[in-house]
Order: C-alpha cells, then structure tokens, then sequence
C-alpha cells in the first residue's frame, strides 16, 4: 500500500502526536498476530504511507529507521487503522523474515505461565549475526 503526497498530508493533519510521537501497533496481515509494538514521528508515517515499507521513530538511538534496513526482515504495509483519538496506528503487514531484533517472528515470543514467563516461540535467526 502506497499513498499520494496529498493523501499522505491528509492522514498526517488527523494524528494527534504526543511529545512527537504516536504509538504504531503491527501485525501481520492474514492472521492478524501481533508482531511489534513501536513509536512512530510524523517523518516514519509520512514515509510508511509513501513507501509501502514500515518505518520508526526510535526513541534510543533518537533516529528514523527502516524496519529491516539492516536484517532484511522488511514489513510491506496491506492496511492501516487510526485509533478514535489518533494517536496509535495499528498496521496490518506482509512481514519478510522475523520482526523482532532477538530473532523471533514476534517480539511476543514469551507468555506468563505460573507466574514465569516462558519462551514459547522458536528463534527465526540469530541476532549476532545478523545485527553486527
């Protein structure tokens, strides 16, 4: 999914960023698991819906990035979803590879079972060698 310039000016003008920010919630898109939970500034959104490809704000490296720009593990946008208030996006995404740093499909990779949380995924690829 790709936007127009004027489309995309459209979306941005009903975001409400807080502190510059909005909360982007992804999943993939046929069977709609949650894959990620990131932030996003109004340059991540506006590249996200001109692109195509998924794009974030991190708050850490204070740096704009594209998800996959250094492991492959692209996310191809289907959908896109704004909250009531417009503050949080929910992506619906063809995720490529895994979507977590740590190797897993998901950054949800654990459960909380008896009061431990316990890994329930498999490592998709192992982030040393991926992350250099």
């Amino acid at each position: 999914m790709k936007l127009e310039t004027a489309q995309v000016k459209n979306v941005l003008r009903n975001l409400r960023f807080r502190r510059g920010l909005v909360t982007a919630v992804v999943r993939d898109y046929q069977n709609k698991e949650v894959l990620m939970v990131a932030w996003q500034n109004r340059e991540a959104v506006r590249r996200t819906l001109s692109e195509g490809k998924m794009h974030y704000w991190s708050r850490e490296r204070k740096k704009l990035w594209m998800k996959g720009e250094t492991s492959g593990n692209v996310q191809l946008v289907k959908a896109v979803y704004v909250d009531c208030d417009g503050d949080t996006l929910l992506y619906d995404v063809k995720q490529i590879g895994g979507a977590c740093h740590k190797g897993y499909r998901s950054c949800f990779f654990r459960k909380l079972r008896n009061g431990k949380l316990v890994k329930y995924r498999k490592r998709l690829f192992n982030p040393s060698r991926v992350y250099r």
